[in-house]
């Protein structure tokens, strides 16, 4: 897992390579946090461009073979639920540059942003369902935020894919460029951010963002007690199996 960062004037490019899919586990999650927080502490930092390489944005937790929603986990508190929630109490505004599948855990980091500019080729994702699983990082309360509540039931409860075109329809996506173009366009939003002034842009992001740092932090404790007993049952179980073969699941509600 590498989380490498750059300075482009007053933004702070933070990148996350983990190559093929840049699954999402609590130790990722603690070095975008550690990154966050010293942009948050830098004066001369304005604004943050999450980015990440390769082909998929994040492909979420790689619940087929190492779960880090299972790692550390008591009866009330989930690590990696308290490293999500961090994110979202970050002070600077963020940028997040979507150049593939946001999937799961992916689609929480991608929300995790102010704005999202994606490539046509993005595509998002809640699939939490289609695992016998319950949605986490906060997705439950922070989606219908973004884009209403109706749509965000549609999007959790079939766990559908939702595409770069209707994403930016629905306001999921706030650009979509061509793939050669997501950097330069993602930088440009930034540094438009970060040319106004600081004090100010900080000042009317927290009326704007209101409980929100809260509100995930009480969200996925709910998640969590949703997601233990869901884990328990062949549902979930077949979930898991059916993803990793890459078929549909075979469900029995049990």
């Amino acid at each position: 897992m590498t989380i490498t960062t750059r300075r482009d004037g007053h933004v702070e490019v933070v990148t996350l390579s983990r190559p093929p899919s840049n699954f999402a586990d609590l130790a990722m999650l603690e070095a975008i946090g550690a990154a966050f927080d010293a942009a948050d502490a830098d004066a001369q930092v304005r604004a943050i461009l999450l980015r990440s390489e390769g082909r998929v944005f994040c492909a979420g937790a790689d619940l087929a073979n190492k779960n880090p929603v299972e790692e550390g986990v008591t009866a009330t508190r989930n690590p990696f639920y308290v490293a999500a929630a961090r994110l979202f109490g970050v002070a600077k505004p963020v940028v997040a540059a979507v150049q593939g599948a946001a999937v799961g855990a992916g689609l929480g980091l991608a929300l995790v942003a102010d704005f999202r500019v994606a490539s046509t080729e993005a595509k998002f994702s809640g699939n939490f369902v289609q695992l016998g699983f319950h949605p986490g990082f906060g997705i439950s309360a922070v989606l219908e935020r973004v884009i209403g509540r109706q749509r965000a039931a549609l999007m959790l409860l079939t766990g559908r894919r939702i595409r770069a075109a209707e994403a930016e329809a629905w306001g999921l996506a706030d650009q979509v460029v061509a793939p050669d173009a997501l950097d330069d366009a993602a930088m440009a939003l930034a540094q438009e951010i970060a040319s106004a002034a600081p004090l100010a842009v900080q000042s009317t992001r927290r009326t704007i963002r209101g409980d929100l740092a809260a509100l995930v932090e009480r969200q996925t404790d709910h998640e969590l007690a949703e997601q233990a007993w869901l884990q328990k049952t062949a549902d979930f179980a077949e979930g898991v199996r059916a993803v990793n073969e890459r078929r549909p699941g075979r469900f029995t509600g049990t």
